[in-house]
């Protein structure tokens, strides 16, 4: 008369056991294949700042700023990725507050061998650091590029420690860290708002607050060597498979799906841009074909994780249609000094983007075992537009006002602006005592 008793036992034991066992699968635990992707990813993000951006920008300016422009880069990277260390990834990806992180992390304090972020299942935290660290230093270092020939060492260095804790950090946390962009379901994949769009507002702002360089629009500013700016696209093109396939975290048909659309936005890109100047001007020129590569790649960005390979092909084309007109048109007419086009290909890229993920998202993409996938406008969610809108917004309003203070704080302290006589010498030898070989 026990056997019924001792069976419903060993059935409730098996349950119990059964749950046990689901919920040790669901916890949270190193993936050897997930760390490995990860550290090629981080590796491939900090490529592109330096030599990838450093390049691109050098090859793009006059031959006496070279060596400053790529100092630039070099000390965003060295700097930022010090204060990310001491405070920025904590105030980011730490805690759970709508608008900014804690200082739980401070320093990496908590940060062990073992120690997974619930942002990151998969691989370590330290490594989610590192990898989120190379966004920040790029953010940073493609500020410079729209106030290239005319900006103080000393100023963009104190730019980056301010601009890195008052819009990219608050920012980061917003979309990706638990913050109040990213409850409300703005999709942004690997950095249209937090990347590009911060970047290219940021760099209008600057340019706007910097002024024109000496002779805009009446002298030759042509580009020094627009080889070393080839060889830099060649290095973001393939950095940017870590930048948007290294989004997805882990290694799997996610991250596959993120690199094909970025590769195939990156061509579409480049040969619409191309199109468009040889039909105006009658000859495609180097620099055209690599700017319309890069607009397709920064415009790619937020939605490469949510779309099918089609959708970066189109997304990729209208980049370089648009972006083509605001570096060559609008600009001109505006009479703005971007040096770079930082607004043009990175700023209106990320809006062009951050829009059309909420176009193209398509669930079966992004879709987990853990959660539903998320869909936009042609995936029957018409209303994710209005919700990227909303992000888009937030992000610029934010970025400019804040960017114009720390600009402004920065010019009645150190000054902003070299003095005249230094930028006709040029800034490699008034700022940093050396010169390119003749």
């Amino acid at each position: 008369m026990f056997k019924p008793a001792l069976r419903a036992a060993s059935l409730s034991g098996a349950l119990i056991a059964g749950a046990a066992g689901a919920r040790a699968a669901d916890a949270p635990k190193i993936d050897a294949a997930d760390t490995g992707f990860m550290i090629v990813a981080t590796a491939l993000v900090l490529m592109m700042t330096l030599p990838g951006l450093a390049l691109f920008y050098a090859g793009m300016v006059r031959k006496k700023n070279v060596l400053a422009t790529m100092a630039q880069s070099a000390a965003a990277l060295a700097l930022v990725s010090l204060l990310w260390f001491a405070a920025g990834y904590s105030l980011a990806f730490s805690g759970d507050g709508a608008w900014l992180g804690d200082g739980a992390r401070l320093f990496l304090r908590g940060v062990g061998v073992e120690t997974i972020s619930p942002l990151a299942k998969t691989i370590p935290e330290l490594l989610f650091m590192a990898y989120q660290m190379t966004f920040a230093v790029i953010t940073c270092a493609l500020v410079g590029g729209a106030v290239a020939d005319r900006m103080k060492f000393s100023a963009f260095l104190a730019f980056c420690v301010l601009w890195l804790f008052v819009v990219y950090v608050p920012s980061a946390h917003w979309v990706w860290g638990g913050g109040f962009l990213g409850s409300m379901g703005v999709l942004d994949f690997a950095g249209g708002t937090v990347v590009h769009i911060n970047a290219g507002v940021a760099g209008l702002v600057a340019a706007l607050v910097l002024g024109r360089r000496q002779g805009y629009g009446r002298e030759n500013l042509a580009p020094f060597d627009v080889s070393l700016a080839v060889v830099g696209t060649g290095l973001l093109w393939v950095g940017w498979f870590g930048f948007n396939g290294g989004s997805a975290l882990g290694a799997g048909s996610r991250a596959v799906f993120a690199i094909v659309a970025t590769h195939l936005a990156a061509c579409a890109g480049a040969v619409v841009w191309s199109a468009l100047e040889w039909a105006q001007r009658g000859k495609p020129s180097v620099l055209g074909l690599i700017s319309g590569a890069i607009a397709g790649l920064g415009t790619i960005t937020p939605a490469s994780g949510y779309v099918l390979p089609w959708h970066g092909v189109v997304i990729g084309a209208l980049a370089g249609g648009v972006c083509y007109w605001c570096c060559i048109t609008l600009k001109h007419r505006l009479r703005y000094d971007d040096s770079l086009d930082v607004f043009g290909v990175h700023g209106v890229g990320g809006l062009i983007g951050t829009m059309m993920a909420g176009v193209f998202a398509t669930a079966a993409v992004s879709a987990t075992p853990e959660a539903p996938g998320l869909a936009g406008l042609l995936d029957g969610n018409a209303a994710q537009l209005g919700v990227q809108a909303v992000g888009v917004v937030v992000v610029t309003v934010w970025c400019a006002v804040a960017t114009w203070a720390a600009l402004k704080l920065i010019d009645v302290t150190i000054g902003l602006r070299v003095s005249n006589e230094d930028e006709r010498q040029g800034l490699d030898l008034a700022l940093h005592g050396e010169a390119l070989h003749q």
